[in-house]
């Protein structure tokens, strides 16, 4: 029998289960309809088959088709079919998609978060035309390519390479975990010019690949099973000079892009961390051992407070940095800060909510083994915590430990 906690329509009873301190009173009308929005698809169409899709490591296009139905492909971006949803609003739709699963939730952050905003960043006119307006129906998708098998956190050395030959360019390299890159229509792909500086081209893949791209989908993954990542060889693509991005033209520009995502990443923790916990207390309110209800043994009643504790801090940093971003003075280092927190916290909660549920912990029917799985990529990409504590610590030191 799944734990998890039944829909609630009450939202004052639902705040109290997840939101002690009744932070969603603060929330506009615009962002509590998102967060409705995207809440009801996980509860009503999500929950009840997505343990099937990861388990088979299967990408659940029933689901993601609905994805484009819900308005917020394309978040913050303004026009081109997009919703220009507000930072906080943006935020709550990525803790909401990863309280139902990881892997759809990191499908939005490549697809709306990478892709399209690397074309709505840094693209020209004819390109967000051509692009976003199909992308935000879910009509194409996108995928970024930029970590390279031998170049992770130190993806600024990237070694792909672009060369131009009259009206083309021509790409070799290779690229590693780009997720969507065997399933994209258009891949942004970060080369380095014959400039030497780093720059951004559209590599239309479409029904075939060009003659040189070769994308093979990464298997036994035990994290985001239900979402693809691709190891891609580039042997010289070509691409007209026109899908070369104007406004990327060193790797400043693609952090641009970077920086983003590292703010949904702090919010997507707070979906996984919500989910364990919610299941935790749910399971220990129902489940009896020694002829009582676990929520009455001391120890048990001690390890929820804490995981709530824990829980509220997290939404507290995100609603924080949803302002920040709403007053335009959210900067690289408290993104990072905010990722690094919340995604260790995150680790945390879900592996007490593991341990609570026992052995019926390890069902995937319970959800919290899933969630305890997908944490651990979405504590990895975008900036491991290693490389945020030295961003942040640089920042507050004026000091390098980098090398």
């Amino acid at each position: 029998m799944s734990t998890t906690a039944p829909q609630l329509t009450d939202d004052l009873a639902q705040a109290r289960a997840t939101d002690y301190f009744f932070l969603r009173e603060q929330l506009t009308e615009e962002q509590l309809d998102a967060l409705r929005r995207v809440r009801s698809f996980v509860d009503e169409d999500v929950l009840p088959v997505i343990a099937g899709y990861w388990e088979r490591a299967e990408v659940p296009w029933p689901l993601i088709r609905r994805i484009g139905e819900l308005g917020i492909v394309g978040e913050d971006i303004a026009g081109y079919g997009c919703p220009a949803l507000n930072p906080i609003a943006c935020g709550l739709v990525h803790m909401e998609l990863n309280r139902g699963d990881g892997s759809l939730g990191t499908f939005l952050g490549v697809h709306s978060g990478l892709a399209m905003k690397s074309i709505a960043l840094l693209g020209s006119d004819q390109q967000k035309q051509r692009w976003l307006p199909a992308m935000a129906r879910l009509e194409k998708l996108g995928a970024f390519a930029l970590t390279e098998p031998n170049h992770g956190s130190d993806s600024v050395a990237l070694e792909t390479t672009a060369r131009r030959d009259g009206d083309q360019f021509v790409i070799d390299g290779a690229k590693r975990w780009i997720g969507l890159g065997s399933l994209a229509d258009v891949v942004v792909v970060w080369a380095r010019g014959e400039d030497g500086a780093v720059h951004g081209y559209l590599v239309e893949t479409g029904p075939t690949h060009p003659a040189g791209y070769q994308a093979e989908v990464i298997e036994g993954k035990g994290s985001l099973r239900a979402v693809w990542q691709a190891q891609i060889a580039l042997e010289g693509v070509r691409v007209p000079v026109e899908n070369l991005l104007p406004g990327a033209n060193s790797f400043k520009d693609t952090a641009r892009v970077l920086a983003s995502t590292r703010v949904t990443c702090a919010w997507a923790a707070l979906g996984h961390a919500v989910a364990a916990y919610d299941t935790a207390l749910t399971y220990a309110m129902r489940r009896q051992q020694f002829g009582k209800p676990l929520v009455s043994f001391q120890i048990v009643q001690d390890r929820l407070v804490r995981m709530l504790a824990e829980v509220t801090s997290m939404q507290l940093y995100c609603l924080q940095i949803g302002r920040l971003a709403e007053r335009g003075q959210l900067t690289d280092t408290i993104a990072g800060l905010a990722k690094l927190n919340n995604t260790r916290k995150a680790r945390q909660i879900c592996a007490e909510a593991r341990d609570l549920l026992g052995g019926n912990g390890i069902l995937l029917e319970n959800h919290v083994i899933r969630h305890m799985a997908d944490i651990e990529a979405i504590h990895t990409y975008e900036g491991t915590e290693t490389m945020q504590t030295l961003i942040v610590g640089r920042d507050i030191t004026g000091v390098s430990a980098f090398v």
